[in-house]
């Protein structure tokens, strides 16, 4: 059975169980700081585990694509590692529990009709005190007692929020995987290769309470797990995942490319099939906006390129190749995931540029690596370094083992415990750089099951007559708030946004016969209600009450604006950028806008100048903004954008601009382009992992914007004493007045300096056999202490310099070592970081010239003894 067919199944089955069938969420979590990755199929469904949302249909089932890297050295070493993998799940939020889920389980393993599986090779695991699940794997399934094993480890738990026991079912391969009956790891389990673990169910009935204790859930939940790729190993009858039909097909165009056959040897099967694990992950990663960069998921994703193109050269490929097998990924893997197809020569391109990067890189690391060794053995070590090793590891991807291979070819070898410890400090920091937010919260609350009616009108309308159907306070439901209370209010009919799709919240008023409450933000209640967070400024605020709502028109019109130049913006970068630009994220408010998007590369000023002239001609050709609701697939043939992170239902709003702009869109917008005004771009950089941010103003801010721009060209036309007009000429002419002073200046220091080093030629003194001028010198800053030291070096060939400069109660450092001395075995480099360390500085260099600083100035004669100390004693 093909993997596709798998999924297929997998797919139908659900639904014919009256499951939605959940799309394949992003790679990367919307909303969910505390995950660099979305790594199992619960991840994107959390806000409906703890309560935060309710689905339409609490039967749910999905095939997750998921990243997971920590375990990396591993892959390709084992069966079943792997960095990319897709996960199969079926969830219930508050509906079905452990009869339905073992049940269902069963059937879709054992039945013809589905999976097949023989019964008699299925065991399972259970929670020890979970004997629900024991009688109903026993009794209802009839599975025999003595194939179902009690673990204490089958207790799912993250922490504060839903947790519960679990039950996972293992499929028997054989005696060929393994027959020692005295192996104590030969079970159901166990550490051994015999019973594959195929499928786990999870049951949610508990809290985890931010106190430690344990309370049943209020609303008890299915979260289960099973790996697409186990269950195609067993269903193809092959050895590992790498045999199946989800990865051979990328390592036999590996395997062509590089002109070597899979399974000739462990060393080049280990190689191809690294690559065709890396190359999968790293295609879908830059299908969903990841770029190749030195920090968090870009990291990752460089790291997974470099360590595949390591492995291409074991195979002998020493050119760029990667980006060749992307189509090969595309054809196993667009039926279901069209966007590696879709944006396939994309992707392309970011790999080749990041391959061709790379053995650049390659060659700098060797070089490095080189000048590590030398220095290893001129001061008689046999090792590098565990720093020395993660340093080429970190900075040029070198993995251990190639470092290990090039040490051993010089006689060397490497500190491993040493490059363990560095690595495992970088994982604490990467960890500690995460927000380490709850990823669930406790399951509860006044608002979890509030089941009121409230209709939102603010599309159309900003004032209305309203309803208090529910006012919540000190976390629980009440009647009524007086003066000073802050609270929660859900009315019947709202015309305040609730913040969503980056649009921030409405604010305004609530006002009644004998009260007046300020709406300072909104949320969405689990039902999906406006819910307002209010203060009480004057009377009494009760539940029936009938009461006017009333939105802040002037921050609203702000915020409008702001939207739908967000839209042009979006249609502005796809169009003068590339289509490969997708939104990342984005923030609207009254006062600008700001977005979010994927992109390689800098934007030049010429770009950002043609992408604020689309936006502002879209303003001028005064385009009407028309919106309709559409069926989500009619939606999607028209060619509507989805916007990043958001969830659609079957019916969408479709917002379009024109016919320029097309967007599925729940916020709100102008009726007509021109309602704008201006918009004026306000900055634009990069912001990691290969997304940049753009931030605009349109309208009033813009109007504000440019007027504090004007005001600072006044300002520095006033202390030019020009005109603004002028202003350009004369910066020009103040420009070619500092070159001019400039080049009179470094005539006179390469006099001063001239003159500083004749000097100083009196100071040489004999430290040992060697000729020696260690002096304090007067030169205000790096630059004129190293024109000193080349002067010296004309004036005085054979000597070793030790100069130092004191400047503003620091003290500058250089030291120059004669090629002669430098044969004996004299570092400039190991000379200036022992002299600096004396005033509280380090620094280091070549052997012949090195430089470095000290905080200090006060200790310089003290560094110059010791300069003194280290040559004639090097050379005594």
């Amino acid at each position: 059975m093909k993997a596709s067919e798998i999924r297929s199944k997998w797919i139908e089955f659900f639904a014919s169980k009256g499951h939605k069938i959940e799309p394949s969420a992003s790679l990367v979590p919307h909303n969910d700081p505390s995950l660099l990755w979305i790594n199992a199929g619960m991840a994107p469904l959390k806000p409906y585990f703890d309560g935060r949302e309710k689905p339409e249909n609490p039967r749910l089932a999905n095939s997750q694509k998921c990243i997971r890297t920590n375990d990396i050295e591993n892959v390709g070493k084992t069966r079943r590692h792997h960095t990319f993998f897709e996960m199969l799940g079926n969830f219930s939020i508050g509906d079905y529990f452990k009869e339905e889920t073992i049940t269902w389980a069963w059937e879709f393993l054992t039945s013809k009709e589905w999976i097949g599986f023989d019964p008699e090779r299925l065991s399972v695991t259970v929670y020890p005190e979970d004997e629900e699940a024991f009688k109903l794997w026993n009794e209802k399934v009839g599975l025999p007692a003595e194939r179902i094993i009690k673990l204490d480890e089958n207790f799912w738990d993250i922490g504060e929020g839903p947790c519960g026991p679990c039950t996972e079912i293992f499929y028997d391969r054989g005696e060929a995987y393994g027959n020692d009956m005295n192996d104590p790891e030969m079970y159901p389990g166990g550490e051994n290769e015999r019973y594959l673990e195929v499928w786990n169910l999870v049951f949610s009935q508990f809290n985890h309470n931010k106190d430690g204790s344990y309370t049943p859930l209020p609303n008890k939940n299915i979260d289960t797990g099973a790996g697409l790729e186990r269950f195609a190993s067993i269903l193809q009858n092959v050895d590992s995942n790498f045999d199946t039909d989800l990865f051979q097909p990328m390592i036999q165009r590996t395997a062509a490319l590089a002109g070597v056959k899979y399974n000739d040897s462990v060393e080049i099967d280990v190689a191809l099939k690294v690559i065709a694990d890396h190359i999968r992950t790293v295609a879908f990663a830059v299908g969903d906006g990841v770029l190749p960069s030195n920090e968090g998921r870009g990291y990752v994703i460089r790291r997974l390129l470099r360590r595949a193109v390591r492995y291409g050269k074991v195979l002998g490929l020493d050119r760029p190749f990667l980006y060749e097998l992307t189509t090969t990924v595309g054809e196993v893997m667009g039926m279901y995931y069209p966007e590696v197809v879709d944006k396939q020569e994309f992707i392309a391109k970011v790999i080749k540029t990041e391959e061709e990067r790379f053995h650049e890189t390659l060659t700098d690391g060797l070089a490095i690596l080189a000048d590590i060794s030398g220095t290893a053995k001129s001061e008689g070590r046999t090792v590098i370094s565990g720093p020395e090793a993660f340093k080429l590891y970190d900075t040029y991807g070198f993995p251990f083992d190639l470092t290990e291979d090039y040490a051993a070819e010089h006689g060397l070898t490497v500190d491993r415990e040493g490059f363990d410890a560095s690595m495992q400090k970088q994982r604490e920091l990467g960890r500690a750089g995460r927000q380490e937010n709850e990823s669930m919260k406790v399951q509860g609350g006044p608002l979890a099951d509030l089941a009121v009616k409230s209709e939102f009108v603010g599309y159309n309308d900003l004032l209305t007559e309203a309803k208090v159907v529910a006012i919540v306070a000190g976390d629980a439901l009440v009647d009524s708030v007086s003066e000073g209370q802050t609270c929660q209010v859900i009315l019947d009919k709202t015309p305040f946004y609730a913040e969503s799709g980056g649009q921030v919240s409405d604010q305004g008023l609530l006002r009644g016969a004998s009260v007046t409450a300020k709406v300072q933000g909104l949320f969405k209640a689990p039902l999906g209600q406006h819910v307002h967070l209010v203060t009480v400024e004057s009377g009494e605020l009760r539940v029936g009450d009938v009461i006017k709502a009333e939105v802040d028109a002037s921050k609203r019109g702000d915020i409008i604006k702001n939207h739908t130049a967000t839209h042009l913006l979006h249609k502005a970068l796809k169009d003068v950028l590339g289509t490969h630009v997708n939104q990342a994220g984005s923030l609207v408010e009254p006062q600008r806008l700001r977005f979010d998007f994927s992109h390689f590369g800098s934007i030049t000023p010429e770009e950002l100048t043609e992408i604020e002239r689309q936006v502002n001609e879209q303003i001028w050709n005064r385009l009407n903004v028309n919106i309709e609701l559409k069926a989500i697939d009619e939606a999607k043939e028209m060619g509507a954008m989805a916007l990043f992170g958001e969830k659609y239902g079957d019916i969408v709003r479709v917002v379009q601009v024109g016919d320029y702009s097309l967007e599925l869109c729940g916020g709100c917008h102008v009726n007509n382009t021109s309602e704008i005004g201006i918009f004026k771009l306000v900055s634009e950089s990069g912001i990691g992992s290969g997304v940049r941010r753009i931030e605009a103003v349109t309208g009033r801010g813009a109007y504000l914007y440019v007027e504090s721009q004007l005001e600072l060209l006044k300002q520095s036309a006033s202390l030019l004493k020009a005109n603004v007009a002028d202003v350009p000429k004369r910066i020009e002419g103040l420009n070619q007045q500092l070159k001019e002073a400039a080049r009179e200046t470094e005539s006179l220091q390469s006099k001063l300096s001239a003159m500083e080093a004749g000097a100083l030629t009196d100071q040489v003194v004999q430290a040992g056999n060697t000729q020696l001028l260690a002096a304090r010198v007067d030169a205000p800053n790096m630059d004129a202490l190293r024109t000193v030291a080349d002067e010296l070096k004309v004036k005085l060939p054979n000597a070793v310099l030790v100069l130092g400069a004191p400047a503003d109660g620091k003290v500058n450092f250089v030291v120059a070592v004669p090629a002669e001395q430098v044969k004996q075995g004299l570092h400039a480099g190991k000379i200036v970081k022992e002299v600096a360390a004396v005033c509280g500085g380090g620094g280091g260099g070549r052997p012949d010239m090195a430089q470095a600083g000290g905080k200090d100035a006060s200790k310089l004669d003290e560094a110059l003894k010791l300069a003194v100390s280290l040559v004639s004693g090097h050379n005594a």
